[in-house]
């Protein structure tokens, strides 16, 4: 077992696009990029968290551990604790949070991320990119994050707030945000133990839990933004540019 770990949660009942991680780009499931990239990132072991037995074959079928997880969590990232207590039995020092609905993203990326943990300077870790247009801003489908300081490239700095429908003001250093999280062991023994916030849930962002409780998060910035899917019209545009 290695000091770092990737976890990605998944599940096939998202409302907007049921049986997302086994929709196919190029002839392979989602979730089984996802998987190949996590894996190609090298920074330790990968596995895969689901409820559903299909995905579990699927990732038993190319020889990666799967881990069948409770039906009912109510996060993403009650799902991936599951793993670290259960499985893991809490040993990894650093444990990512990939979300499976990503299948451009880079393993540079997730290499990135673990190694600002590896400097100690924050509880959460996560990565952005700059918005490309208006409509991008514009679309409550995508989460945007505010830092303290302008990001550059391979940058990070402190996290101030996250959002998905702006309300009119203007907000410098805002970027969009991408769905990867790296924790510390301690970070993630003490988010779990926190309650649901109030502002998490109107906004349905896990990540307001942890800036609400003091937790520090850190942003970094990446110009190969992944796309995440949430709906058919997202699925076919990463399918007509994963095609390039």
């Amino acid at each position: 077992m290695t000091d770092n770990v990737i976890i990605i949660p998944t599940r096939l009942e998202a409302t907007r696009l049921p049986n997302k991680p086994l929709k196919k780009i190029n002839n392979k499931e989602i979730i089984l990029h996802v998987h190949q990239a996590a894996k190609n990132a090298n920074i330790g072991e990968v596995i895969v968290a689901s409820p559903n037995e299909e995905i579990y074959k699927l990732i038993n079928s190319v020889k990666g551990i799967c881990v069948k997880t409770k039906a009912n969590h109510e996060t993403g990232t009650d799902r991936i604790f599951e793993v670290f207590d259960k499985y893991l039995n809490r040993k990894p020092q650093t444990i990512i949070n990939l979300q499976g609905d990503m299948p451009n993203i880079q393993p540079e990326a997730i290499r990135m991320l673990s190694n600002h943990m590896k400097k100690n300077s924050c509880d959460i870790s996560t990565l952005a990119s700059t918005f490309k247009d208006k409509s991008e801003i514009e679309n409550i489908n995508n989460v945007k994050v505010i830092a303290k300081e302008a990001l550059l490239d391979n940058q990070f700095h402190e996290a101030i707030d996250f959002f998905r429908r702006n309300k009119g003001e203007k907000n410098g250093n805002t970027y969009h945000h991408i769905g990867i999280y790296a924790f510390t062991k301690e970070a993630l023994l003490r988010y779990v133990s926190l309650e649901r916030t109030k502002k998490e849930l109107d906004r349905n962002l896990e990540q307001l839990r942890a800036l609400e409780n003091n937790m520090k998060i850190h942003v970094g910035h990446t110009f190969s933004p992944p796309l995440s899917i949430d709906t058919e019209e997202d699925l076919k545009n990463i399918q007509e540019l994963m095609k390039e």
